[in-house]
């Protein structure tokens, strides 16, 4: 008889370990072992976080162990079982490694593959290939697409239950508890119980000053004591939570005719002069053009789509010299300017910093990180089994994304949702404004390096976005250039994996639908057109998440800095706004706590935070796989220290993009 020791690793999360009774049969390349009880008399065996050691016999040797069979048997009722990993121990001294990380819920027998990544042209074991079909077609029957959403998700059994959703795409126990917070257990977090249903306006700031949460962050008490400064407006374009929108101004809209004497009245420059120094630049919100506004409290609100043209002065500063608060010129449509009244002015910037709430959660942050990781992780799930190198490398970044968004669709636009009742872009102009996002999204905006090139924005200084971004993407696409290449040395090895080309097509129809002006590929071609595309999926599921969704409380919770909604038409006059008006203009109190709440909740880290770089789930097996990721890691942390020593030297540290910061994947 041949003896192999068997090692079970049960998982660690709560609730991992399981009673019933387990089974295992080893695969190799020269027979398979009999179908072995695993359990001990007292049905102890799998504890959690504890390896469990057992011994399988064969009359043979068994040769190149590929597979192992596991399944669970129900005693009296379901018990679910996490498993890590499974390792065995041949007579020869060989240790064949099995990554699983599943939970195994059911009574049916679970085929996992020997860890060493293959391609799907490097498997020609017949029963390796019936294996990765096999669970490609199970893939595919969980994981469908919904096509009535933009872009596709998941079709959930139960679109208001996330326990319907499978279990190894459900948060641990400990998130799961942690996310039982709702908006309303953020108002209580923040001591705001109690305003949710008043409906009346603000009496003055002072009154908001008030009810502000003592539990703030440093940075949102900066941002309560500099709001109405208009260095601190425009820094807010280049470090604040939207850093995507802004552009260097070479030659102003036809839409948009501001003149050197309004912007510059001491003559000491012009328009022209500081356009060709590079100093000048646009903000353009012309996506919302023509979204209609929410109905809140039974009163219609308002949402502009306004240019903003910003200044770099001398004293390294970047200015709002300029706004305009609807898309096409007229008398009742001023450009306002900071030479204007007071409380004009202030009007101009609320109105801004309202639309810019509405495009950055809609646009930026839902879209372009949320719903995009859900396609790619939707896409890996259904054409890319575990042994493939490419989902060994995406599945740490695609962790809790699939739930996240199943909540955000119930308890932020959803009908009955915060977003939909309490902002202005709620409502059916919500979707019309997602779908006009999209059809705009181009592959160069999803790459940062293209992206501030496309907007002109390499030479700015102090752009701790682009410096801290543009970093992270370096050392994430060498990461992802030596792994891949370890994999694929050729582009005809590209092209020849058809799992892989599966992979993209459904990502170009699903997420893109199928529209070449985005420059989405629809196949690889090249190693160098893998790297890019991965690079970026992962960037945009880790890094560019951090970005956007790190700082909403920091910038959004003193709700003037960013209004979730506003209830006045904006000024078509000059000079006869007042305080009072700038007070009837700003959301009613419930709007307000109810925003604070949700981006405090949005913006708080979780106790199972995982920081990008890092595995907890051993997928890759391999010595070399191994060895690049502690160069990877390497690299981050180099990063963190250097952003860190900055940071102790700047007045607003921008941390966002700290790796030590950045989660694995879109999971909050």
């Amino acid at each position: 008889m041949v003896q192999y020791i068997v090692t079970v690793y049960t998982g660690r999360r709560l609730l991992a370990n399981t009673v019933n009774s387990a089974y295992i049969k080893l695969v190799g390349t020269e027979g398979e072992s009999h179908r072995k009880l695993l359990n001990n008399e007292d049905f102890a065996s799998f504890r959690v976080g504890w390896p469990s050691t057992f011994v399988v016999t064969s009359h043979k040797p068994l040769g190149k162990l590929v597979l192992i069979e596991l399944e669970k048997r129900h005693l009296i009722f379901g018990d679910p079982w996490l498993v890590d990993k499974v390792e065995v121990q041949s007579t020869e001294g060989e240790t064949y490694k099995f990554p699983i990380y599943s939970w195994l819920s059911d009574s049916f027998v679970h085929r996992f593959r020997e860890g060493t990544a293959l391609r799907d042209c490097d498997d020609d074991h017949l029963l390796g290939k019936y294996s990765r079909q096999q669970e490609l077609r199970e893939q595919n029957q969980t994981y469908q697409w919904n096509e009535d959403s933009i872009p596709h998700c998941m079709q959930a059994e139960n679109p208001i239950n996330p326990l319907s959703l499978p279990r190894d795409d459900q948060f641990s126990f400990t998130k799961g508890a942690e996310f039982l917070s709702t908006a309303a257990a953020g108002l209580a977090e923040l001591k705001l119980t109690g305003l949710e249903d008043c409906k009346e306006n603000w009496e003055s700031i002072d009154d908001i000053k008030k009810v502000f949460p003592k539990r703030q962050t440093e940075l949102s008490e900066y941002t309560q004591d500099h709001w109405e400064e208009d260095d601190f407006f425009g820094y807010q374009y280049l470090n604040g939570v939207n850093p995507m929108m802004i552009e260097l101004c070479t030659v102003l809209p036809d839409n948009f005719p501001v003149t050197s004497c309004m912007v510059f009245p001491d003559g000491k420059t012009t328009l022209d002069k500081e356009m060709k120094n590079g100093n000048i630049f646009l903000v353009n919100y012309k996506n919302l053009d023509g979204i209609p506004a929410n109905v809140i409290n039974g009163k219609q609100q308002y949402l502009m789509a306004p240019l903003v043209l910003l200044h770099k002065t001398p004293e390294n500063k970047l200015m709002p010299i300029a706004i305009q608060l609807k898309q096409c010129p007229a008398t009742d449509n001023p450009i306002f300017l900071p030479t204007d009244d007071k409380y004009d002015w202030m009007l101009a910037k609320l109105f801004v910093r309202s639309a810019d709430f509405s495009e950055h959660q809609l646009n930026y942050h839902l879209l372009r990180t949320h719903l995009l990781a859900e396609v790619f992780t939707m896409a890996m799930l259904r054409n890319l089994p575990m042994v493939h190198p490419l989902y060994k490398l995406l599945s740490p970044h695609t962790r809790y994304t699939l739930q996240i968004n199943f909540l955000a669709r119930i308890r932020l636009i959803s009908p009955q949702g915060v977003f939909t009742q309490f902002s202005a872009s709620g409502g059916k102009g919500m979707f019309l404004f997602l779908a006009k996002s999209l059809s705009s999204i181009t592959y160069d905006s999803l790459c940062i390096k293209n992206d501030i090139a496309q907007r002109g924005m390499q030479k700015v200084t102090d752009f701790y976005y682009r410096d801290d971004g543009c970093e992270l993407w370096d050392i994430l696409e060498r990461f992802v250039n030596d792994l891949l290449r370890h994999y694929y040395s050729t582009d005809a090895e590209v092209m020849q994996d058809s799992e892989l080309q599966n992979w993209i097509q459904d990502i170009y129809e699903h997420g893109f639908f199928s529209r070449e002006s985005t420059g989405i590929p629809q196949r690889f071609t090249t190693v160098a057109e893998l790297v890019k595309f991965v690079t970026m999926a992962i960037f945009t599921s880790s890094c560019q998440h951090a970005a956007v969704n790190g700082g909403q409380y920091d910038y959004g919770g003193w709700m003037p800095n960013t209004p979730i909604t506003l209830q006045l038409p904006p000024p078509t006059i000059k000079g006869k706004a007042d305080k009072d008006t700038v007070l009837k203009t700003l959301p009613d109190v419930n709007a307000t706590a109810q925003g604070m709440a949700t981006v405090w909740l949005l913006s708080k880290q979780s106790s199972d935070f995982v920081p990008l770089g890092q595995y907890p789930e051993e997928h890759f097996t391999e010595e070399k796989p191994r060895q690049m990721i502690k160069k990877f890691q390497s690299e981050l942390h180099a990063l963190s220290v250097k952003i860190n020593e900055r940071n102790e030297k700047l007045e607003i540290p921008y941390t966002y993009l700290d790796p030590k910061k950045v989660e694995n994947s879109v999971a909050i």
